[in-house]
């Protein structure tokens, strides 16, 4: 592990929650978003959600209608990705992949229309009482990125599952790790999933 990664700030408790980030059969199959990455972290995130589903989020991007309903830049952005929105996707692409869905409940999902989940109502009052985040999903400079920004700026302690985040590329995906734990390191920590799970004692 890179110098500077792990729990640098102790053990993980039941003020935690796993927040895991757009893990969707969008990203996962063969579509214009395709994220390759994300069948192979899989298996990592499925261990964290199944060691703490109750405290489990699960976020999904849920694309607009078509171009015409978007104003802004995301009207130029569903141009450019056309068959990306909810009147051309087929059916279920949206949902998230069947062994993550199979969680909740007790897990729960949160529906967002852009990159952040912090801009829509209602987030925040479901993270009440929460001190720490572990964030695990994709991707990990966009909604990944939106994600933790969101919680930094809240003042939680972040940590993101190095091997539970995925990008399109490795070296964006490098990048990131780069600028979390040398931009943001008294926020953001960065640990693979066996070493949170270890410290994270599950909890009825």
């Amino acid at each position: 592990m890179q110098p500077g990664l792990g729990l640098r700030f102790g053990a993980l408790d039941e003020r935690t929650v796993h927040l895991c980030v757009d893990a969707q059969r969008m990203f996962a199959e063969e579509t214009d978003w395709h994220t390759p990455w994300l069948r192979r972290i899989l298996p990592a995130i499925e261990r964290i959600a199944a060691w703490q589903a109750h405290r489990t989020i699960f976020t999904r991007f849920v694309p607009a209608e078509n171009a015409g309903a978007c104003t802004g830049t995301w009207r130029r952005y569903y141009e450019r990705w056309p068959d990306m929105t909810l009147d051309r996707l087929p059916a279920g692409m949206v949902d998230l992949l069947p062994s993550l869905a199979a969680r909740v409940p007790p897990a729960r999902v949160f529906d967002k229309r852009t990159y952040s989940p912090w801009i829509e109502p209602g987030f925040a009052a479901l993270l009440q009482g929460t001190e720490a985040v572990v964030v695990t999903g994709g991707e990990t400079d966009v909604c990944v990125l939106a994600t933790v920004l969101g919680a930094v700026d809240r003042g939680y302690r972040v940590v993101i599952a190095a091997d539970a985040v995925c990008s399109s590329a490795d070296e964006t995906y490098d990048a990131m790790v780069t600028l979390y734990s040398s931009r943001f390191g008294e926020q953001i920590e960065i640990a693979p999933t066996a070493e949170i799970l270890d410290a994270w004692p599950a909890t009825p």
